[in-house]
């Protein structure tokens, strides 16, 4: 996850007016209800993180119908609002708003990175959203400055199995694509240490 700078906007920004003015913006951007947020550029940590758990993951399901998209996909929510995850995973066919084939309406699982500087509300009501997509089984919020990945498993709509993993030997069971994947490899070359610095350094 990017850590955003909010701005109020005029209405509710919604997929169906948005993308035309997204694809030709120089910055994206993340939606919520009410506001609209201009996404920063992920630093390096993030991007280790997310091309680690891509890497590690592209390997184990070449044999599965899949595709894995890595810092770019949009991916629409309820309500038609929009998002950026930083990893993105379907299963079966993905389905898009359009002929575009840049607006995700079906993901199965959503990978989001983050530092202790994002606002504690704002990843609140992201993750509130992702939950609420009927399509995706399992959601990911892994912290880029910290050893942390929080694990969302869906069991029904109205059920979810929440999980923490936060020692390098830990591994984690994607059940909706079957396979695993560890702390270590997904913060394979992370110094944590520096990246705890930086998100000091960005408040």
């Amino acid at each position: 996850m990017n850590e955003p700078v909010l701005n109020q906007t005029a209405g509710k920004p919604t997929a169906d007016k948005f993308p035309a003015n997204e694809r030709a913006a120089p910055a994206r951007q993340d939606l919520s209800n009410t506001r609209s947020a201009a996404r920063q550029g992920s630093n390096r940590w993030h991007n280790l993180i997310s091309t680690n758990a891509a890497v590690a993951l592209g390997s184990r399901i070449q044999g599965n119908r899949a595709e894995i998209y890595v810092n770019g996909m949009c991916v629409q929510l309820r309500n038609n609002l929009l998002s950026y995850p930083n990893v993105v995973i379907v299963t079966g066919e993905p389905a898009f708003t359009d002929s575009n084939v840049d607006v995700l309406k079906n993901p199965t699982i959503v990978m989001e990175v983050f530092s202790s500087a994002v606002d504690s509300a704002e990843k609140s009501q992201k993750l509130e959203s992702y939950l609420a997509l009927e399509s995706i089984k399992e959601c990911f919020q892994i912290k880029a400055d910290e050893m942390r990945v929080e694990h969302f498993s869906k069991q029904n709509p109205k059920q979810w199995i929440y999980r923490i993993y936060n020692e390098r030997e830990d591994v984690i069971s994607l059940e909706s694509i079957g396979v695993k994947l560890s702390l270590a490899e997904i913060y394979a070359q992370v110094n944590i240490r520096q990246a705890e610095l930086s998100s000091k350094a960005a408040n």
